[in-house]
């Protein structure tokens, strides 16, 4: 009777081994079946925080970032108001000259002759929530230019060498910002953690991540409606041979029972049409939604 007993027990814990082991392999093998027919170089990291379980592709190779590094800009930024040198409600005056015209800038389109005066607060939500280039530039500039950014970071995984204006240059500047998808992915669990930040300043920039109204087809695009993500993008441009540099989105996914997963999704030269490139990132995201909410 114990030796059968014993043996139910270990035919049991051998079941449960052999189902975790497959569930673990599933969603990887999901995703790359998502991949198999598509154009493009993919780099994908997502974690459970609860569990720890980790699901990577091309996880340690490095991607450009393009406009993902504005989460690193915020980060610095945020770094220095808790060091006291800066402060969210202190006035930035924003001149005319600061709005380039070639670039992605909301704030330019909306204040065309600048001259004018912008809280802290207000510039990050900028940046942060519509994208802005101009604005992100700034607030390099303030902060001392992107060594305080690769000082603060301070990880061989992480390279910054322009802002957007310098990313602006030609084809090849785009790609000399880079980060790795499985770094993204520590790096905003740190930051969700509170082990970067104050707990004030992790939950504003945590907020403000939240309210972001761009990249709509990209991780929360195919997600139940009213899913919260907190996320940052990066888009790159496509020339005149059909290439995309990079389509890019990082970001903390609220889970239904209070568990969070952070996604790192990079897509890399691709020539897929655009939207095709956004749904890569989307069909990435609900096979994660799925996987860890059936």
């Amino acid at each position: 009777m114990k030796r059968q007993v014993f043996t139910l027990i270990l035919f049991f814990l051998t079941l449960c081994i052999s189902v975790s082991a497959q569930k673990g392999s599933t969603l990887k093998t999901e995703i790359q079946n998502i991949l198999a027919t598509k154009k493009a170089d993919v780099g994908v990291s997502i974690l459970n925080l609860k569990t720890g379980e980790r699901t990577s592709i091309h996880g340690d190779m490095p991607y450009s970032m393009i406009s993902v590094f504005k989460f690193h800009v915020a980060l610095t930024v945020m770094h220095q108001v808790d060091a006291g040198k800066l402060s969210l409600d202190q006035q930035l005056f924003i001149k005319k000259q600061d709005l380039l015209p070639d670039t992605y800038s909301p704030f330019r389109d909306k204040h065309p002759e600048g001259n004018l005066n912008i809280t802290l607060r207000e510039a990050i939500g900028w940046m942060i929530k519509v994208s802005d280039n101009n604005l992100c530039d700034f607030l390099i500039r303030l902060i001392g230019g992107v060594k305080t950014i690769d000082r603060f970071i301070n990880s061989p995984h992480f390279v910054i060498k322009n802002d957007e204006a310098g990313m602006h240059e030609n084809w090849d500047a785009q790609f000399l910002n880079t980060t790795t998808p499985d770094f993204a992915t520590d790096l905003l669990r740190l930051f969700y953690e509170g082990k970067l930040l104050s707990p004030s300043a992790t939950h504003f920039l945590y907020t403000t991540m939240v309210a972001t109204s761009v990249g709509e087809n990209r991780i929360k695009g195919q997600l139940p409606r009213g899913a919260v993500v907190a996320h940052r993008i990066g888009s790159s441009f496509t020339n005149d041979e059909g290439l995309t540099g990079a389509i890019n989105d990082i970001g903390i996914i609220e889970l239904p029972d209070g568990n969070r997963l952070i996604l790192s999704i990079f897509v890399h030269n691709t020539i897929e049409h655009y939207k095709d490139g956004e749904a890569i990132i989307a069909s990435i995201a609900k096979s994660a939604w799925d996987y860890y909410t059936k």
